[in-house]
């Protein structure tokens, strides 16, 4: 079953070109399910994405962790997209609805890994701070959940640096 088929009760909230869904640095606890339209994420002024695909989730990625919104999702067009106040109670109210969810996590991480690692192969023989890409993924890769303290426990590459 498609995610959209989850959020039918959810209300649809048409948006347009302009419009802020998520603001970076605002408390979480809702997210978005795109239906129709484009949308981009921000992180300060940095364009960092521009997804238009049914289904795409916005703001996961903070009601998960029990942070503020890491970036500012603004629309690009109008468009239509489903509001889950609860997002806690929706991304466990199913494991389809979980299993969706992580797959566009994991797509996430690898699309910026594999960024990472072509950046570090392109760089490998700089000696300034691009030669930090080594360290950037270890620690990515050795971040474990922190369960008491609600967010990630460095891993054996914790570094304050980064």
């Amino acid at each position: 079953m498609p995610i959209l088929d989850y959020c039918q009760s959810h209300p649809l909230v048409d948006f347009k070109p302009g419009d802020v869904l998520l603001e970076e640095g605002a408390p979480s606890g809702t997210l978005w399910v795109l239906v129709e339209g484009k949308i981009a994420v921000m992180r300060g002024a940095v364009e960092v994405a521009r997804v238009s695909e049914p289904g795409a989730l916005f703001g996961e990625m903070s009601v998960l962790l029990h942070r503020p919104y890491t970036a500012s999702v603004i629309a690009k067009s109008t468009g239509r997209a489903h509001h889950v106040e609860n997002a806690s109670a929706f991304l466990s109210s199913s494991p389809e609805v979980a299993l969706h969810c992580a797959r566009l996590l994991a797509q996430r991480l690898t699309d910026a890994t594999t960024y990472l690692a072509d950046f570090k192969a392109q760089f490998a023989d700089r000696s300034d701070h691009f030669g930090m890409v080594d360290e950037i993924l270890d620690s990515l890769i050795n971040q474990q959940w922190d369960e008491k303290g609600g967010g990630a426990a460095r891993g054996k590459a914790s570094d304050s640096r980064l």
